[in-house]
C-alpha cells in the first residue's frame, strides 16, 4: 500500500525529533538537572519509536507521494510531533501524570501559538523550560520545511509538502528548485535568531534566557521562562530588541532574500505596507485610549501599548502588561488583531495580512461593480492584476476560518465558559496567538478550560498552524476514494 510511504517519513522525522529533545537535554545533564532521567525516557521512547516505524516500512521509500498523500503526511507528522514532543513534560511530572495536558503544552509548542497549562514556570528545571523554547523554534519555519532543506534524498523534496505546511495564501519560491528554497529560508531564520540572542546578552540578559527569548521571539511563540513574561526583566533596551525582532518576525522571509541580493525596493511591497499601517494605527490608537489608565505616563503608554500590538499582530503573545484590565476599546481591538496576524510566508499565524488585503480589495471591486455592473474591473495588488484562481481560495478561507471560530466558541460556550474567555481562547488558539482575554488572559493559563475543551484547542492550533486546508483536505471524499484505489493498486 502507498500509505505506507507516510509512515516511513514520520519515523524519519521522530528519529530527529529525539535528536533535537538529546540537544534540548545536554543542558540538564551539563547542569545535573533533576529532568535528566525524563528526558534519556523520552529519548529512548521517541527514536526506539522512530526507528521501528523506519525499519518496518523503508520498503515503501521510492515510491512517490500523491498530493493528498503529501497532506496526510504534513498533519500526521504534527500531531505526531506533538504526542512524542510531550514525553518530557509527561515524565518529568509537569502536569502530575495528566498527559493529555502535556499534549497541549507540546502542541501549543510546535504550533508556536504560546498558550500554556504551566501556572509556575519559574519552578521547573531548565532543560525542561529549554526544550519548551526549542518546540516553538522548530515549529516555526515548519518542521517539513526543515526536513526539505536537511532531508531532500529521503524524499522530503515536495513542493506540495512546502505549500502544506508554510503560511500564506501563496508558497512562494525564492530559487527555483524547492530544497534550495526551504535551506535559504531557514538559513535566514538562523541568522536572525542568532542576532536577537547575541542583542539580547548585550541588553543585559543572560545566555540562557537569550536563548530561550530568541528561540520563542524568531518564530512568533511566545513561551517565555517567566511568569511574568518580558514583564519580569524590567529592561527597556531588551523589550526594543524583542519589539524589533517580533516586527521582524512577521514579514515575508521571501522580502530578506530579496533584500540580501540587492532588491532594495522591498519596502513597495504592498503586504508590507499594510502590515506597517496596521501597526501603527494600532500604537497610536491604544496609546491614547490607555494613556489615562496607565501609570507611568505618556511614554509608559506608547511603550506598553507598542509591545503588544505588536505581540499580538504578528501572534507573538508576549506580554509587558495585563492588557486584560486595559479599557474596553483596547481589549477589543487587540482581540481584532488576533484575525490579522503577520505577513505570508513569515512565522506568524492567524489569517494573514496578504489575506486581509485582498478580501478588502475584492469587496472595493464588488461594491464598485453594484454602481458601474458594465465595468470590467480586476484586483490590483501593487502592479500586479490578482487571477479568480487566486482570490477564490482567499475568500473560501476566510468563510472557513470564521466558521470554525464561530463553532468553536459555542462548543466551549456550551461547556459553561463565558463569552470573552470563549471566544478569546478559539481566537487565540487557530491564530497561534497564546494569550486570549477573560480567563485566558495574559496572567492566566488555560488550565481553567475543561479537558474537553482543551482537546478542542489543540486541534484548532494544529488546524490554524496549518491554515486550515491541510488538515481538511483529507477529510474531503474525494481524497477517501483517492486512498482506497490506491490500497486497492497497491494491495
Amino acid at each position: 500500500m502507498r500509505k505506507i510511504r507516510i509512515f516511513y517519513l514520520v519515523g524519519i522525522m521522530l528519529l530527529f525529533l529525539a535528536l533535537a529533545m538529546f540537544l534540548s537535554s545536554l543542558w540538564s545533564f551539563s547542569q545535573q538537572g533533576p529532568d535528566r532521567l525524563a528526558f534519556l525516557t523520552a529519548i529512548l521512547i521517541t527514536s526506539a519509536a522512530g526507528g521501528f516505524i523506519y525499519w518496518f516500512f523503508s520498503p515503501s521509500k521510492g515510491r512517490e507521494l500523491s498530493i493528498v498523500e503529501n497532506f496526510t503526511l504534513v498533519t500526521i507528522a504534527w500531531f505526531a510531533a506533538g504526542i512524542f514532543g510531550a514525553l518530557p513534560y509527561h515524565f518529568y511530572g509537569v502536569f502530575d501524570g495528566n498527559y493529555l495536558h502535556a499534549f497541549f503544552e507540546s502542541v501549543s509548542g510546535f504550533t508556536t501559538t504560546g498558550a500554556t497549562l504551566i501556572e509556575d514556570i519559574e519552578v521547573l528545571p531548565r532543560g525542561i523550560l529549554l526544550w519548551r523554547s526549542f518546540t516553538q523554534w522548530l515549529g516555526g519555519m515548519g518542521i517539513i520545511v526543515l526536513f526539505l532543506a536537511i532531508l531532500p534524498r529521503f524524499g522530503f523534496r515536495s513542493m506540495t509538502m512546502f505549500k502544506a505546511e508554510l503560511p500564506g495564501p501563496v508558497a512562494e519560491r525564492v530559487v527555483p528548485r524547492v530544497v534550495e528554497t526551504a535551506r535559504r529560508l531557514w538559513l535566514i531564520y538562523v541568522v536572525l535568531t542568532l542576532a536577537q540572542m547575541l542583542l539580547l546578552m548585550f541588553s543585559g540578559l543572560s545566555f540562557y534566557d537569550s536563548l530561550c527569548h530568541a528561540f520563542t521571539t524568531m518564530p512568533t511563540g511566545g513561551f517565555s521562562t517567566y511568569n511574568a513574561s518580558i514583564a519580569a526583566f524590567n529592561n527597556p533596551m531588551a523589550e526594543i530588541v524583542i519589539i524589533l525582532f517580533m516586527l521582524f518576525a512577521g514579514i515575508n522571509f521571501a522580502l530578506y532574500f530579496r533584500l540580501i541580493r540587492g532588491d532594495y525596493n522591498i519596502y513597495k511591497n504592498p503586504e508590507l505596507r499594510f502590515y506597517l499601517v496596521i501597526i501603527a494605527a494600532g500604537i497610536i490608537l491604544v496609546t491614547i485610549n490607555t494613556y489615562d489608565f496607565s501609570e507611568g505616563g505618556f511614554f509608559t503608554a506608547l511603550r506598553q501599548s507598542a509591545f503588544q500590538v505588536i505581540s499580538i499582530t504578528t501572534t507573538t503573545g508576549y506580554a509587558t502588561a495585563d492588557f486584560n484590565a486595559w479599557p474596553s476599546f483596547s481589549r477589543l481591538f487587540l482581540l481584532l488583531l488576533m484575525f490579522f496576524g503577520a505577513c505570508g510566508g513569515s512565522t506568524g499565524g492567524s489569517m494573514k495580512q496578504i489575506r486581509w488585503l485582498l478580501m478588502i480589495k475584492y469587496a472595493l471591486r464588488e461594491i464598485r461593480q453594484v454602481i458601474h455592473p458594465s465595468a470590467i474591473s480586476s484586483v490590483k495588488l501593487g502592479e500586479h492584476h490578482v487571477s479568480d484562481e487566486v482570490l477564490r481560495p482567499v475568500m473560501a478561507f476566510g468563510f472557513i476560518y470564521v466558521t470554525l471560530t464561530a463553532l468553536a466558541t459555542l462548543a466551549l460556550a456550551f461547556m459553561g465558559l463565558d463569552f470573552d474567555t470563549a471566544f478569546s481562547a478559539v481566537a487565540a488558539t487557530i491564530g497561534n496567538v497564546g494569550p486570549g482575554l477573560g480567563g485566558v488572559g495574559p496572567l492566566e493559563t488555560y488550565m481553567n478550560i475543561p479537558p474537553a475543551g482543551q482537546m478542542l484547542l489543540t486541534v484548532m492550533m494544529v488546524v490554524g498552524r496549518l491554515e486550515i486546508y491541510t488538515v481538511l483536505i483529507i477529510f474531503l471524499p474525494e481524497s477517501r476514494l483517492l486512498w482506497s484505489r490506491n490500497i486497492k493498486r497497491k494491495g
